[in-house]
């Protein structure tokens, strides 16, 4: 029953998000493990984002517009006292790599990267055997790069800005009720949203335009997160998390003084996910979960160009006395999007049928 346990700590850990900027779910489920234990993961996402510019622009191809992306995580956790633990991560929560070829009459050349890198430090306090708080601080670092061509941009063609990296602090405050005696736990878990001010540096060619900070938040979210043993061996896993992506803005000076308008423009997301997981010896135990993001509305910015997603997970945990190897695959399947850009909108392109591949591995140790 410990090898149970165990896997119904991580099961919520091992699902990679892979739908628009929002990579890692920022999880705390290395929090709740027995004892004092270290993790270390790596993931890949692949992603497939391709369409074509609208006919008035000739319905060029965009290519694949979408980098991959790699995502390291280490996390440590121990137990202080017999009621205290602490435990700290490293991740990249957020981010995105955007290009887009030639072929794109409309958008060709343009490019947008953002990048994050998170260490969380949090502490767990039992108030009794069933309920408990968790919180701390997350700091942060972030930076962001954007370069605007094609002719969908007319006079501003040629347009960057280049957000150098800012550090800052936010929070996270949670409680989680269990019980213990059938593995069951539920967790609710507050991020904040973090403030940046990013130096930066606005240019049209060898032109610079301004040198003014950019003022930008990543967004608040609020993850709940349930486990819970329904059989022998047998356990069921998930939850939501949303993200309010409708406060992220880059919304650069000369930007916005021409044009009237930032960077980007998100919507509000809720994503959900359901599992089950087996164990099927001492040594294996075997995870499966649904991944679900409702749309919210397909005219986007033309620099995430999809609207929700579902997709499949598949995972796996080898245990061999203190060391653990966990390994899922993930296939997500990205809602089909329209880019737009102007005021009032304009439909620009069409992107359909695009999906993403995540891989994820990672070496857990209990000392």
């Amino acid at each position: 029953m410990k090898r149970l346990a165990a896997a119904l700590a991580i099961g919520m850990a091992t699902q990679a998000g892979a739908g628009g900027l929002d990579l890692t779910g920022q999880p705390t489920t290395f929090l709740f493990q027995r004892g004092t234990v270290a993790e270390l993961g790596f993931g890949r996402i692949q992603p497939s984002i391709t369409g074509n510019d609208t006919a008035a622009f000739g319905s060029g191809a965009s290519g694949n517009i979408a980098s991959d992306i790699t995502l390291p995580f280490l996390s440590f956790k121990t137990d202080l006292t017999e009621r205290l633990s602490f435990g700290i991560s490293y991740e990249t929560p957020f981010g995105a790599d955007v290009a887009y070829a030639p072929t794109s009459l409309a958008f060709g050349g343009t490019r947008a990267s953002a990048e994050t890198a998170s260490v969380t430090a949090l502490l767990r306090y039992r108030l009794s055997d069933r309920v408990s708080v968790h919180g701390g601080l997350r700091w942060q670092r972030a930076s962001a790069e954007f370069l605007l061509t094609g002719a969908v941009y007319g006079p501003i063609a040629g347009y960057g800005a280049t957000m150098s990296g800012d550090d800052a602090l936010g929070y996270v405050a949670g409680v989680t009720y269990e019980i213990p005696e059938y593995f069951i736990r539920a967790t609710l878990t507050y991020s904040s949203a973090i403030s940046h001010s990013f130096p930066t540096v606005e240019s049209q060619g060898p032109v610079i335009l301004s040198t003014a900070p950019t003022e930008a938040e990543t967004p608040q979210s609020l993850n709940f997160e349930f486990t819970a043993g329904v059989a022998p061996k047998t356990f069921v896993f998930g939850g939501a998390r949303w993200v309010d992506w409708s406060e992220l803005r880059f919304d650069p000076a000369f930007l916005v003084a021409f044009a009237g308008e930032g960077l980007v423009d998100f919507n509000d997301t809720i994503t959900y996910s359901l599992g089950v997981g087996r164990q099927l010896n001492d040594r294996w135990t075997l995870l499966a979960s649904l991944l679900y993001e409702p749309g919210t509305d397909p005219l986007t910015t033309p620099l995430a160009p999809t609207d929700g997603f579902w997709g499949v997970s598949l995972g796996a945990v080898y245990a061999m006395d203190n060391t653990e190897i966990h390994a899922n695959v993930t296939a997500t399947f990205l809602g089909d999007a329209t880019p737009e850009v102007g005021t009032p909108d304009m439909v620009v392109g069409s992107f359909t049928d695009n999906s993403s591949l995540g891989f994820g591995l990672k070496l857990v140790h209990r000392f």
